[in-house]
């Protein structure tokens, strides 16, 4: 590959990848749009390896990139078809769908580490502007952030006004299921959501205090987690009104094609019934993160073995978080729905 370093801020495949923030730079690395569709996420583990990222001052780059295009998100709190939908987006001519860019997981570290407001939302506009390069002309970019982003989805809203969002997640039920199935690194996975998220200041509104917390089992703080981003995610709607919109993952499943008929004009994104259904077509029925074929029917058997496995505490944790969503006002059931 010929390489001229100074056209690396204009293209988009070259994915601004990694923020630095002790000198203030973005590393760019090389992903080409079939490389963005095998991976299941844009970081280090899933992107091609011996690739030597390159490194620009951060107000170079932003200085020298190709206007941004229209930028939607898709936030979610995890085991919902998130990903899932970020690949049906990716679709040459109407949009590409960016899967967890890790530049953004940079930032909330950063943050967490102290940085201050301002000083995040500057690297954030820059960061959501380099991440917008448009692919082709006239598409859009549908950016799904890790849930470890949702702490500032005010921010990136506030950041891109012209921006719309789907707000997805999984009912409770199946969400608890969905940890416990995946066994000691599902129970892992979710403390250190629920101490990333107690850092943002979202867990202290359900009332218990940490000596409490301490004594809760994986799947209550699992459940704190859920119940955390799905009182986040009401005040939202309450904030930007249609500007987002929910969804569940079941719903989602339920009726893939006025779903995605629906998130395509939140998203003012021109498609006809035709390509609705050929996007259905080719994302729905397979494994969002092998690309393995995989029904509904085959999800619905691993949650019903998953759920037998572990009833007697899924139940006991699921009605615990029920009663503890009713004390603190949080809604099980969000508003703003994406279908009617």
């Amino acid at each position: 590959m010929s390489l001229d370093i100074t056209q690396i801020p204009r293209d988009p495949l070259w994915l601004a990848h990694r923020y630095v923030e002790s000198k203030d730079a973005v590393q760019f690395r090389h992903v080409t749009r079939d490389e963005h569709r095998s991976a299941t996420f844009v970081v280090d583990d899933y992107l091609p390896q011996g690739r030597t990222p390159i490194e620009f001052d951060r107000r170079q780059a932003l200085a020298a990139a190709t206007p941004p295009a229209p930028v939607h998100f898709i936030f979610h709190s995890a085991f919902c078809c998130s990903t899932l939908l970020a690949r049906a987006f990716d679709r040459e001519g109407l949009a590409m769908g960016l899967k967890e860019p890790a530049i953004l997981n940079d930032i909330v570290g950063w943050r967490r580490r102290g940085a201050a407001g301002r000083d995040v939302a500057e690297v954030m506009d820059g960061a959501l502007r380099l991440l917008a390069r448009p692919f082709a002309p006239g598409e859009a970019v549908v950016i799904k952030p890790s849930n470890i982003v949702n702490g500032l989805i005010r921010m990136m809203m506030a950041l891109r006004p012209d921006a719309k969002a789907l707000l997805l997640h999984a009912p409770l039920p199946l969400f608890l299921t969905s940890v416990a199935k995946k066994g000691l690194d599902g129970r892992l996975w979710v403390r250190k959501l629920f101490v990333g998220l107690r850092k943002d200041g979202l867990v202290q509104r359900l009332g218990f205090d940490d000596e409490q917390f301490f004594g809760q089992t994986d799947l209550q703080i699992a459940a704190a987690g859920w119940l955390a981003q799905q009182a986040l995610f009401a005040e939202l709607v309450q904030a930007l009104g249609p500007r987002v919109r929910t969804l569940d993952s079941e719903a989602l499943l339920d009726a893939p094609q006025a779903a995605v008929a629906a998130l395509a004009r939140l998203y003012d994104l021109a498609v006809d019934d035709g390509t609705v259904r050929e996007i259905v077509a080719s994302s729905f029925g397979r494994n969002s993160k092998s690309g393995a074929a995989f029904g509904r029917a085959d999800r619905n058997a691993e949650y019903a073995d998953a759920g037998a496995a572990h009833r007697d505490e899924l139940e006991k944790v699921t009605r615990w978080a029920e009663v503890t969503a009713e004390r603190a006002g949080i809604p099980t059931t969000l508003p703003g729905g994406l279908l009617p």
